[in-house]
């Protein structure tokens, strides 16, 4: 029996529309921070509450340990992973063991992929791209995996820092390998910048207690289109893509300086100096305005002007405003909707301004029962999401100092979150949970 000509017209558009939005990079999280690189998914709404018995589809248990954030494309999930195998031992003869409270021995690691089935948990494949023994030790929070991978739907790129940078097909296999050498970060304190992903130019920020410098890739090749040399010490800042003035420029933002970089030729277009040192935190912008935080042994924050901004804006009038107090460390700043939230260093402490304006909309907002916090807040839906390492998170109503759910999960968790859809994806040190409410 045939189907009615209405039906066939119906299924064939649904198939396009469901085409359509897994092609749609808005409509993905393939990369740090999400499809703008603020925080922000456009198209996602995710449950508000959840706890170990209520609203987790799945979750999958973790093979060794990484602060990377997953990444989502289509039907998968892909996150990074370094398994301890041997025993501890020294670091390497000549190389300096960590500073302050970081741990003194290293253990050989497998530095692995791992795609996921996003509709079960299931590993699809599980690629080890180098077991290696760490050249340095790295701080006692940290992990040998901490730069999160990067898709575009065809490839996935996975960063290592150190342990390399490599190029996979959607199945695992390795199509490119690079190696830009060995980092030495400041106190040992370990290694995580995340590669940025525009058009066929794959970005990496190299800075460190060396020579630091700023690269850009032939995403198919992995060939070098460019090297910018940089006057800088360690950072662990990722690179961000701007449009100005209709064209694109890559951001990175150091203890120096911000600087602007036109993204076809890699030379300087802007600077602007007054970060602290040790700048973790990565910029956002959106509408011509860029948002760059630190806080280390100073605190600094600033919105800077980017259209027609040339040379240095240091104390000009493209510094659109400043603070010198209760600026972030470690979580990247959210822009949502020319809002601006933050936190204070990695404390339970929630800011929101008008971006623009650098006014106040509310903050300091008390978060309960949070005191550190690694990951950058995410939004979706009129809901700001942020997750602490005690395994709590906290949501927000957009623009208003409003708590609208405290949920808990018995994991730490330290990689950023990633939303799709109906979902909501984290990353504990134990587990890769999916969080959705139940289907209908």
């Amino acid at each position: 029996m045939l189907a009615h000509p209405n039906v066939v017209l119906t299924a064939c558009l649904l198939l396009s529309v469901l085409v359509r939005a897994s092609d749609d990079p808005l409509r993905q999280w393939g990369q740090w921070r999400g499809p703008l690189s603020s925080g922000v998914a456009p198209f996602a709404d995710p449950p508000t509450e959840w706890s170990d018995t209520k609203n987790i589809r799945w979750k999958s248990e973790l093979p060794g340990k990484g602060h990377s954030s997953p990444v989502v494309w289509g039907d998968r999930i892909f996150i990074t992973t370094a398994v301890a195998v041997g025993e501890p031992m020294p670091p390497p003869v000549g190389i300096r063991p960590g500073a302050h409270d970081n741990v003194n021995t290293v253990t050989r690691q497998e530095y692995r992929v791992i795609a996921f089935d996003r509709r079960d948990g299931k590993i699809l494949w599980n690629t080890l791209a180098l077991n290696d023994v760490p050249h340095e030790t790295a701080h006692q929070s940290a992990s040998f995996a901490s730069d999160s991978p990067v898709t575009d739907g065809v490839h996935v790129y996975a960063f290592f820092g150190s342990a390399g940078l490599f190029c996979l097909d959607m199945n695992g296999a390795l199509k490119w390998k690079a190696d830009f050498g060995k980092k030495h970060t400041l106190h040992g304190h370990g290694e995580g910048n995340s590669p940025a992903l525009e058009g066929d130019l794959l970005l990496i920020n190299w800075d460190h207690e060396g020579p630091s410098f700023l690269v850009a890739l032939d995403k198919i090749t992995g060939k070098e289109r460019w090297r910018a040399e940089r006057d800088e010490v360690t950072s662990w800042s990722t690179p961000q893509v701007v449009d100005v003035d209709g064209k694109k420029q890559v951001v990175v933002s150091a203890t120096h300086r911000i600087r602007g970089y036109d993204l076809e030729s890699g030379k300087v277009v802007w600077e602007c100096a007054g970060m602290s040192t040790n700048v973790v935190a990565s910029p956002v912008a959106a509408n011509g305005i860029l948002y760059a935080g630190s806080s280390y042994e100073k605190r600094a924050m600033l919105a800077l002007k980017l259209s027609g901004a040339t040379g240095d804006l240091t104390g000009t009038d493209r510094v659109l405003w400043s603070r010198n107090r209760d600026t972030p460390y470690v979580p990247s700043p959210l822009l949502y909707d020319d809002k601006l939230y933050f936190l204070k260093h990695y404390q339970g402490w929630l800011f929101c301004l008008n971006g623009p304006t650098g006014a106040t909309i509310f903050g300091p907002l008390k978060l309960p029962n949070i005191y550190a916090i690694y990951a950058s807040p995410v939004a979706a839906a009129g809901r700001v999401y942020i997750v602490s390492r005690e395994g709590i998170t906290t949501v927000i109503k957009h623009g208003a100092p409003e708590i609208l759910a405290t949920n808990t999960l018995d994991d730490v968790f330290s990689a950023t979150p990633a939303l799709v859809g109906k979902e909501l994806f984290l990353r504990g040190e134990k587990f890769l949970y999916c969080i959705a409410n139940p289907e209908k």
